[in-house]
Formats: C-alpha cells, sequence, structure tokens
C-alpha cells in the first residue's frame, strides 16, 4: 500500500493533477502545429534526457504505432519526467503489447505522477489482463492514483461484461468507504457508465442500490450530484421515482 506521505512530487491534498493532465484529445484543433513524428521518433532514444521527455510528450499528441516499442522501453527511464510522459503517450497510442509492461511498471514505480499515467494508460488499452492492477489502485494507492483508477474502470465497459461485474463491486466499496469525494464522485461515474452494459441483473439491481445510498447519504453535495446524474442517464425507473420523490418534498 502506498504512503501519501512518502512522495514529494505529488501534493495530493493540494493538487489532484499532473502536468499532463489537460492535453487536448488527439484530434483536438489547435493553433500550435503538431510535432513532425519523424523528428521524433529518433528522440526517443537520445542519450539526453530532456531530448527524451521532449519525444515523449510528443506522442502524448501524435499517433504513431512506430513509438509504442521505443514507449515501453521508455517507461523504465531513469528520470521520472520521462517515465510519466512515456505513460501518458501510450494511453494515447494504446497496445496489447504495452499491457505488461505498463502493470509491471505500476507495481514497482514510487512516483506517483508515473503511476497515475500508467493506470489512465492501462485504462485506454481495453485489456482484460489491466482489470487487477485498476482495482489494486483503487483500493490501496494514494488519492490521486485512485481518482484516476475509478475513472480507468469505467474502460472495462469496452472489455466485455464478465469485466464489467468484476469492477463494479470494487467501485461501489469505494463509492461508500473512499474518504476523498473526488474519488467517490469518479465512482459513481464509472458505475454509470458500466450499468449501461448491463441487463436488468442482480449486478446491476446493486448498483442501482448504492447509487441509491450514496444520493441520500454521501455527506458531500458534488458526490450526490454524480450519483443523481448517473441514475438520470440510466433512466433507472427506481432512481428516477426517488428523485421525484425527492424533488417533490422539497429536499433537492
Amino acid at each position: 500500500m502506498y504512503d501519501d506521505d512518502d512522495l514529494t512530487l505529488l501534493d495530493i491534498d493540494a493538487d489532484l493533477e499532473s502536468p499532463l493532465d489537460h492535453m487536448e484529445p488527439v484530434d483536438a484543433e489547435s493553433e500550435e502545429p503538431k510535432p513532425d513524428p519523424e523528428e521524433m521518433l529518433p528522440l526517443l532514444e537520445s542519450q539526453e534526457t530532456n531530448q527524451r521527455m521532449l519525444a515523449a510528450r510528443a506522442f502524448c499528441e501524435l499517433q504513431d504505432d512506430r513509438a509504442i516499442p521505443h514507449l515501453i522501453r521508455l517507461l523504465t527511464d531513469p528520470c521520472p519526467l520521462v517515465r510519466v510522459s512515456a505513460a501518458y503517450a501510450l494511453g494515447r497510442n494504446p497496445s496489447t503489447d504495452a499491457v505488461e509492461p505498463l502493470i509491471q511498471q505500476y507495481g514497482k514505480d514510487w512516483n506517483g505522477y508515473v503511476r497515475k499515467g500508467v493506470v489512465w494508460a492501462l485504462g485506454n488499452c481495453h485489456d482484460r489482463r489491466s482489470l487487477e492492477t485498476l482495482i489494486d489502485a483503487l483500493k490501496t494507492d494514494i488519492s490521486a492514483v485512485r481518482l484516476w483508477a475509478a475513472s480507468s474502470l469505467a474502460q472495462m465497459a469496452a472489455v466485455g461484461y464478465e469485466a464489467v461485474i468484476a469492477a463494479i463491486p470494487r467501485l461501489i466499496e469505494a463509492m461508500r468507504q473512499d474518504p476523498v469525494a473526488a474519488v467517490r464522485s469518479n465512482c459513481a461515474w464509472s458505475i454509470g457508465q458500466l450499468c449501461r452494459e448491463l441487463p436488468s441483473n442482480v449486478v446491476y439491481a446493486t448498483a442501482i442500490d448504492a447509487l441509491i445510498e450514496t444520493f441520500v447519504e454521501d455527506e458531500e453535495l458534488g458526490v450526490r450530484e454524480d450519483a443523481k446524474s448517473a441514475m438520470l442517464k440510466l433512466g433507472d425507473p427506481r432512481g428516477l421515482q426517488l428523485i421525484e420523490d425527492l424533488e417533490r418534498e422539497g429536499f433537492l
């Protein structure tokens, strides 16, 4: 289990974001020209740390399969800024080949920013092998990593039914118990996303019960609003009825 107090590069209480959190989507329009992949690819193997970091960050904007083997190698770079850039770049360039290296790096990297980038990349890989690592991150890691692990678990919707039903109980547990409101909110959002892939079965019913409980009982308004939003988007009759009843009684 990671200790929030053992990191010097990540202030958990003051900053849940990393410097790369606000990257634009790959296809986003920008006034700035994108880097030239032909120039960036050789720099991924540069002896200069700054050049490796620059090139890895370039592939946070670019999609090019040729970069993937280089980015995988950079996951173990001595410089944490290179490693975090490589992790984010693999999230932009997801590959089945990257899943095991990402999992291995998550298990041994001391840097919270790197682990955060890794869990984001693992979610984007849409691979069943990522599930246990994402669950472990949600349960045991520092706040900033748990925040993204919760969101990444929503990506299990693209993996399949078995992954969805394995992820939902862990998300419910964190939505009820995590001490950080932002993490609980992300869990509520992810549960809503995953429930869209479920038939009306016991797992679905349990998830709706948990969203209702969170909506009624969570101490944070933002968490309650995210649970409400999840139920509204699902259109679940029980959830909609509860919301209607509370509105009528003046509680909302």
